[in-house]
């Protein structure tokens, strides 16, 4: 019988026939991308394996020692066979000769590239070192939450010998680098039994001499952490205790979104921000504890956590019990009550941000050295509020989602070790020199410039259509993170699939949603809210078409295009105006209207009106808009029938009957009737759309781009 409070081990998925058809490097990237699967081995990004491989010199043919190691910015878990480094071991060891101590030891990284073998590109690590130092053949370093509890405690090193006796060694708190690499090199010689080392607010070194063994010691040790502190914790309420309980999943989500477009726009005036909500159990332990308050003050302990979290979140002033429905309370008394909690918090904010980004301009005056570079955006990353989660904030959703992960694994980490003692953070001074070490900036420096849209949020109606996928491909192309919204829900799962494939899961998001109803367009933005932190882009797409004369025009029929191409395009207008506004950093707005709203067609009357409506609501809401930074244009297509849902229907035959031609020669006549003779394509519309949503257009607002191959009844002018 399973006992239900046992600890979840970390299962061993090696398959030993899948690694005998594998080389040594194979088997080496085999071990890191299973040690890499599970965050509670090492976090993303965070750890690198290595492994000392007998190769055949590319000139010599002489049989040579080469390391293989992670390369500079990688993650074990996603890695390829590319993303090794491979240096000389002789030319490694050679480099000890010219070390000057530890005050030159950043020198030694620039040396790196002349040990490299074969011309590998891949760029190696500062923990190139720490590796090929260890007399042993394949070295594992990792992150567990379980052996960090350990190592950020104030008793680690007397806790290490307690689990690990003389198996696994400890070394204090050291930075990476070429000195630490010599500390792993005197440990070993000083412990030849030894089979790792636990380094003081880091991690974990696990040593062995084939790829397999590695792998195996480095789960039984993290493993065996596990148990201990399973079992010293299992009667231990986690950090002092609950001190409020968890709102329920709705209202939790209600207050994230709710807050993160103001957050995101208090935080984003000069680089817009993307946001990340989690309010997993682990977080909700968290947020809800006595201790909550004390712990995050003191920061997160080790250094892959730290520099993807900052020196400390912040916590949002959040009254838990004003928002909880109350007994007796009709509901919407109840909504009163969340809404007045949610604006009071919102109240808080700016004085909270203002008090932090002091606090953290302190901090780097405190601590900065004659050659630190710059201060850094002073906001903060990680937003705890009580009773409902974790935000976080960064310049892409990647960055934002894994700063989320990190900290989750800090909370891991604080659980554990306040739990078997005192928790320590790292301290300050050496917490600022690694987020402002010279090595670090200087990767920094080395970041691609972020492209045109990066950090933008974009919903574009009708997005699973032709010229709705064309233009969220378009903004993914520049940065944007996209939601697409649609009523098709089949055409919208196979589109959003398609776009995850080619940019990535953390950009697109999709969102079943009829343009029609209020409260769905209302939930679809609170939707985007929560995934992304807001809205800066909205693409009113959506559309219907429709053919019939005036007397054969129903109410009905007239109602529907009403309803989907000037009430839908109100609504979601509406929306993003209010979370633009709540945002305060301005916005962009374009309408795909019809060159039908400017040039009548025979037999569609109910379309023409309601697409010359939409121009209108455009123009008014430029009027609105402008005073907030909101601009709002349109573009208007003619005669887009590749891959556009309106043309699957009836409405193909019935234009082609009111001109006359069969289905398969509307294309071509709409081609020879425009003054340039040329087809137009979902993705001309999306080029226009683009320009009109970028900074080039900036100055831009009311506008009308007509993108028709040339009709001279549309001319705006």
């Amino acid at each position: 019988m399973t006992d239900r409070h046992a600890p979840a081990l970390i299962e061993n998925h090696w398959d030993d026939a899948h690694a005998a058809t594998l080389d040594e490097p194979g088997r080496l990237l085999y071990r890191s991308n299973l040690l890499g699967a599970d965050k509670r081995v090492t976090n993303y990004g965070g750890g690198n394996t290595s492994a000392k491989v007998e190769t055949a010199d590319p000139l010599t043919g002489e049989t040579v020692e080469v390391l293989w190691v992670k390369g500079s910015g990688g993650d074990i878990g996603t890695m390829t066979r590319d993303g090794f480094s491979t240096l000389y071991q002789h030319k490694l060891d050679a480099l000890q000769g010219i070390y000057r101590g530890l005050e030159f030891e950043d020198e030694m990284v620039a040396y790196l590239p002349h040990c490299t073998f074969n011309l590998n590109p891949r760029a190696a690590s500062i923990d190139t070192p720490l590796h090929a130092y260890v007399p042993h053949a394949h070295v594992d370093h990792v992150h567990p939450d379980a052996i960090i509890a350990i190592a950020a405690s104030r008793d680690g090193e007397a806790l290490t010998q307690e689990i690990f006796g003389d198996d696994i060694g400890w070394l204090p708190w050291k930075r990476p680098g070429y000195e630490l690499g010599l500390w792993l090199a005197k440990f070993c010689r000083d412990n030849p039994n030894a089979r790792g080392v636990v380094l003081g607010s880091h991690g974990l070194f696990t040593w062995a001499e084939t790829a397999q063994e590695c792998h195996a010691l480095t789960l039984d040790i993290i493993n065996k952490a596990i148990r201990w502190l399973a079992d010293k914790t299992a009667s231990t309420a986690p950090f002092g205790g609950p001190l409020v309980a968890p709102l329920d999943g709705d209202k939790r989500k209600r207050v994230a979104a709710r807050l993160m477009p103001v957050i995101r726009g208090l935080i984003g005036q000069q680089r817009r921000k993307v946001g990340h909500f989690d309010d997993s159990q682990t977080v909700l332990d968290f947020v809800c504890a006595n201790d909550m308050p004390a712990l995050a003050a003191l920061g997160t302990s080790c250094p892959d956590h730290f520099l993807r979290t900052k020196i400390r979140p912040l916590i949002v002033d959040f009254d838990v019990e004003q928002a909880r429905h109350v007994a007796n309370q009709d509901d919407a008394s109840a909504r009163s009550e969340l809404e007045k909690a949610i604006d009071s918090a919102i109240e808080k904010l700016p004085t909270l941000v203002a008090d932090y980004r002091d606090a953290y301009a302190a901090y780097y005056e405190r601590c900065k050295h004659d050659n630190s570079p710059p201060m850094r955006d002073p906001n903060a990353v990680v937003w705890l509020i009580p009773g409902v989660g974790l935000l976080s904030f960064a310049n892409d959703k990647a960055t934002a989602r894994i700063s989320s992960e990190f900290y989750i694994n800090a909370i891991n980490v604080m659980r554990g070790s306040s739990a078997v003692s005192t928790y320590q953070g790292l301290e300050e001074q050496e917490a600022f020199d690694i987020e402002y070490w010279l090595l670090e900036e200087a990767k920094l420096q080395r970041m691609p410039a972020p492209k045109s849209l990066a950090g933008r949020v974009a919903l574009v109606t009708g997005g699973a259509g032709g010229i709705g996928s064309a233009t969220a491909a378009r903004l993914l192309d520049e940065g944007a993170c996209v939601v697409l919204a649609d009523i098709d829900t089949g055409m919208l799962d196979s589109t959003r699939q398609r776009l995850v494939e080619q940019y990535g899961s953390d950009v697109v998001r999709s969102m079943t949603m009829d343009v029609t109803s209020e409260q769905a367009v209302i939930d679809t933005f609170a939707s985007a809210a929560l995934e992304y932190g807001g809205i800066d882009i909205l693409v009113s797409n959506a559309g219907i078409a429709s053919s019939a004369p005036i007397e054969e025009t129903t109410t009905e029929l007239w109602d529907l295009n009403m309803d989907v191409l000037s009430k839908g395009y109100f609504l979601v207008s509406r929306e993003a105006f209010r979370q633009m506004k709540a945002q305060s950093t301005g916005g962009a707005i374009v309408f795909i209207a019809s060159k039908n709203a400017l040039a009548a067609s025979p037999g569609a009357s109910a379309y023409c009106t309601a697409k010359a409506s939409e121009v209108h609501l455009a123009r008014c809401l430029a009027l609105e808009g402008a005073p907030e930074g909101i601009r709002v244009n349109v573009v208007n297509p003619d005669a887009v029938l590749r891959g556009s849902k309106i043309w699957s229907g009836d409405w193909l035959k019935e234009r082609a009957d009111a001109y006359g031609k069969d289905t398969e020669e509307l294309e071509a006549h709409y081609r020879e009737r425009s003054l340039l003779k040329r087809s137009v394509l979902p993705e001309d519309i999306a080029e226009a759309t683009y320009f009109l949503l970028s900074d080039a257009s900036s100055k831009s607002t009311g506008n009308i781009i007509n993108v028709d191959a040339g009709n001279v009844q549309a001319f705006t002018r």
